[in-house]
């Protein structure tokens, strides 16, 4: 695995950049991170939707949510792929189809950890903003939300450590991500199918794996801040 490792680590890495495309463990994190960037302020409004008082918000967005969260990101993927050039006129790469799908498919999810995170301040703390003068939306954005985001921290680190597992879906449209970049290499190497994807499976626990301890320790270091608060 070492003669591996150093004959094909800078492909692996960033595939054909810079004399051609940006591929690899790069365009990975790259898509990741921009799908959760990009996926957190819809994923925002469409939790503050689900707790809305309002029905004619609330259940329009609760189904939304429904129907991406039921439907795999396979299928997810297979509509971006073919509705986006039927919507804009022209043929969408590969980089910004799955960078749709993740968007879409995250924002659902994310909703559902803001819903949840506005759930459990409680009732109380909306109604104590109410009583000082505030609107439901200047309540929410200066009082509930705060709060909220704060306390989901540890759950966006474990949303990202999912996004980046989700991005192998990726090959299936030929998007040169790292999964894509490690079955090259095998069709380069042939006889060692074997070292070729423990490799990429090494990948990937190193990262999911040192994230997920992360988000361990940022919430016992949260949960340590706030009972520190309260006894002070």
């Amino acid at each position: 695995m070492i003669e591996l490792i150093d004959t094909y680590w800078l492909y692996f890495l960033v595939g054909q950049y810079p004399h051609g495309p940006l591929g690899g463990l790069a365009l990975t994190l790259i898509l990741a991170v921009l799908g959760l960037l990009f996926a957190f302020p819809l994923g925002l409004v469409f939790g503050i939707a689900r707790v809305s008082p309002w029905r004619s918000v609330r259940w329009p967005v609760s189904a939304l949510i429904q129907i991406v969260r039921g439907t795999p990101l396979l299928m997810v993927v297979f509509w971006a792929y073919f509705f986006l050039p039927s919507l804009t006129g022209q043929n969408t790469d590969q980089f910004w189809t799955m960078l749709v799908a993740l968007v879409v498919f995250d924002a659902a999810y994310l909703a559902e950890i803001i819903r949840a995170g506005i759930q459990a301040l409680g009732k109380g703390q909306t109604e104590s903003a109410r009583s000082l003068g505030f609107s439901y939306l200047v309540a929410m954005r200066l009082v509930i939300l705060p709060q909220v985001v704060r306390n989901m921290l540890p759950s966006l680190v474990n949303q990202f450590v999912s996004t980046i597992k989700e991005t192998s879906l990726g090959y299936i449209i030929g998007l040169t991500e790292v999964s894509f970049i490690a079955t090259q290499i095998n069709t380069q190497v042939l006889t060692r199918p074997a070292e070729v994807y423990l490799l990429l499976g090494l990948t990937y626990f190193i990262l999911c794996f040192g994230l997920s301890r992360f988000a361990f320790w940022l919430e016992r270091h949260l949960q340590q801040r706030t009972m520190a608060k309260a006894h002070a």
